[in-house]
């Protein structure tokens, strides 16, 4: 048990840091020290408040809790001998890591796609998903914002890879942070994509910020987290995210970005 308890105390700090550096970082950079530089950049013109970071910050603490809590008993606990976690790197050829890494994260945008419309049904809304949507105008630190009830079905999504594709705990960790890494960037507020993204294939197909930016304004469509793939096919994007998206590029490169 003092191992395990030690084990909880190592993640949650790690899990910790890694909020506050992956989503601070930018956060001082775009809300604290340039602004106005890239006042361009942002989505939605009017700022969040310090209440808001507050409070997304107090509940991404509770979700990071909860994450460890499902961390630790996948893989500090029996409960590991049932999961397909493997420990040495030459038990599967080392290109494995990427494979399943790259697999890990269409998993998971599946499973999120289909929670997530699911905690819009209006009577889990009211109880759960009601949390994240209290921020209107994301920012960095909404990114781990959840209800605890929320928290336990975003962490499920790791329960389900362990259990059905063989996974080293360094791909888990590559997975838990790349996904945050794309999670802050869907909450940044801000629009990085280049100029000429707009006319290549990989628009078709990934998110952007915009994208998951106006799902908080609208609460309604683009369900989806790391691909536009879902919302397409079920007729959930909503009608006004390309538009939008031209008009926040056009804030930025000028009106003929939108007609290149």
């Amino acid at each position: 048990m003092k191992s395990i308890i030690e084990a909880g105390i190592r993640v949650f700090s790690m899990s910790a840091l890694r909020y506050f550096l992956l989503a601070g970082i930018p956060f001082t950079l775009f809300y604290l020290l340039m602004p106005a530089r890239f006042n361009r950049f942002k989505i939605q013109l009017k700022q969040a408040t310090k209440k808001d970071f507050l409070r997304e910050i107090w509940y991404s603490m509770q979700s990071t809790l909860v994450f460890t809590i499902i961390t630790v008993i996948l893989l500090f606990t029996p409960v590991r001998k049932f999961t397909l976690v493997y420990d040495h790197l030459n038990d599967f050829p080392l290109w494995y890591i990427g494979v399943s890494l790259v697999a890990s994260l269409i998993l998971h945008d599946t499973y999120f796609y289909w929670m997530h419309r699911l905690l819009h049904h209006k009577q889990l809304f009211k109880r759960t998903h009601l949390v994240h949507h209290e921020s209107t105008n994301p920012s960095p630190w909404t990114s781990y914002s959840f209800h605890v009830l929320e928290a336990i079905a975003e962490g499920g999504i790791l329960v389900l890879i362990v259990s059905v594709m063989p996974m080293h705990p360094l791909t888990v960790l590559l997975f838990t942070i790349s996904g945050f890494i794309i999670n802050v960037y869907g909450h940044l507020g801000y629009e990085l994509m280049p100029e000429n993204f707009r006319h290549t294939w990989w628009f078709e197909v990934l998110n952007t910020s915009v994208h998951h930016n106006l799902h908080h304004k609208k609460f309604k469509g683009n369900y989806g987290l790391y691909f536009r793939v879902w919302d397409r096919i079920m007729g959930t994007e909503h009608p006004d995210y390309v538009k939008e998206y031209d008009l926040v590029q056009a804030r930025r490169f000028g009106p003929q970005i939108v007609k290149a």
